[in-house]
């Protein structure tokens, strides 16, 4: 029976932030796993060491065939985005936490933590970060060499995010500890330590975009300004698509990115992606990313070349087939997540009756709702109501029975 694996969190001081008793299981063990700097904290180990490097599955299995009684060392708690948690689902270990270096910055801030927002790039790509952070107080990022806290302001300070303040934390309790407080304009500036901790703080109040954004703060084609999803066919279409914080979601035809960037902001911790014929609409809806803080990707292409590149969809919006309704509609039904949803915009019944064709060719149930739309429109001292294209919205899904 393989022993119980004790994992370790350890501070940036070494063996000083260690209890007594840590230490004595350190020394006791056999086989002593870490990161190089974690291992170069005790040169006179007598045991075998096994430095943390490539995947993590060769490196359970190197201790699972050791048999020896092992220590891992994870930086600060080993369970805040750090190795314990995938040890723990594939090995018998007791996890023992450290200080953390988010603990120890906002000691440094003199603030509650309990408030705020935690992200982390750290070996991640930073797409989506900017609406995770909009709107937010409080929030710490954690950092690498790569997505150092002056990429990370160079980022936010493309989208306009100029009411946040940064609090930055360099090698917390070691000899180069350093902290201080920054403008994004003076972090992007600066130089900071590979180990670092980010910590931004609002400062005044940023825009608010409540659900339904009103047409024309989009930036649209001109003088056509008929090309974007309009307002009330927008929320009752974002409805119907049954979205979550972490949905994956395709926007095929995005044009000005209304459906995708409205999407993006209800799915924070999900993922858009978002396909677009014409070049001159995909540049508005770049456009309309950054004025919306929204971060997607976004290709252009006419679908359905070009979706093989997306994630597996929770939910798919088609504003525009481009004439390949049967072919994009089997690729959306085939890839569609178990439970998701596509919901398809027709303005012509030509469009409403082969998209219902295809989606019972393909096994789905269908919904319709019909929407006739007016709006108010002054006219001298009264006002009348002018209508609105009628659209038709189609839901289509996975038979119950599937």
């Amino acid at each position: 029976m393989q022993q119980v694996i004790k994992v370790i969190g350890i501070g940036d001081s070494g063996v000083e932030s260690l209890l007594p008793l840590y230490r004595t299981w350190v020394e006791e063990s056999e086989l002593l796993v870490g990161g190089e700097r974690h291992l170069s904290f005790f040169p006179d180990y007598t045991g075998e060491k096994l430095a943390v490097k490539g995947g993590l599955a060769a490196l359970v299995e190197r201790i699972r065939e050791s048999g020896k009684k092992t220590v891992v060392l994870a930086s600060g708690d080993p369970l805040f985005y750090g190795i314990g948690s995938y040890l723990a689902k594939k090995l018998p270990v007791e996890v023992y936490p450290g200080l953390s270096s988010v603990q120890e910055a906002f000691a440094r801030m003199q603030e509650s933590w309990q408030d705020c927002t935690f992200l982390s790039v750290h070996g991640r790509s930073m797409r989506g970060l900017a609406q995770k952070i909009d709107g937010r107080e409080k929030v710490c990022v954690l950092t690498d060499e790569t997505n150092s806290p002056a990429v990370i302001a160079e980022y936010l300070l493309s989208f306009g995010m100029t009411e946040y303040r940064a609090f930055v934390a360099e090698n917390l309790g070691g000899a180069d500890e350093r902290t201080g407080w920054y403008t994004l304009e003076e972090m992007a500036e600066q130089e900071f330590a590979p180990l670092n901790v980010v910590v931004l703080k609002r400062t005044v109040p940023g825009p608010v975009w409540p659900l339904g954004v009103p047409d024309e703060e989009f930036a649209q084609r001109k003088p056509d300004k008929g090309l974007i999803t309009k307002k009330e066919v927008r929320i009752l279409s974002l409805a119907a698509l049954g979205l979550r914080s972490d949905s994956t979601v395709w926007d095929i035809g995005t044009c000005t990115g209304s459906m995708a960037i409205e999407a993006a902001r209800i799915c924070r911790d999900g993922q858009v992606f978002a396909i677009e014929k014409n070049e001159a609409d995909l540049e508005n809806c770049r456009t309309n990313m950054k004025k919306f803080r929204t971060d997607f990707v976004t290709i252009h292409g006419k679908a359905p070349q070009g979706i093989e590149e997306f994630a597996d969809p929770d939910a798919v919006f088609i504003g525009g087939s481009g004439g390949e309704m049967k072919e994009l509609l089997h690729i959306c039904c085939t890839r569609l997540k178990q439970g998701g949803r596509i919901v398809l915009n027709a303005a012509t019944i030509e469009t409403l009756y082969e998209a219902m064709k295809t989606f019972a060719d393909e096994g789905f149930e269908t919904a319709v709702t019909l929407t006739q739309i007016s709006r108010s429109k002054p006219i001298l001292h009264m006002n009348r109501f002018e209508g609105l294209n009628p659209i038709y919205i189609i839901t289509a899904k996975h038979r119950e029975d599937e």
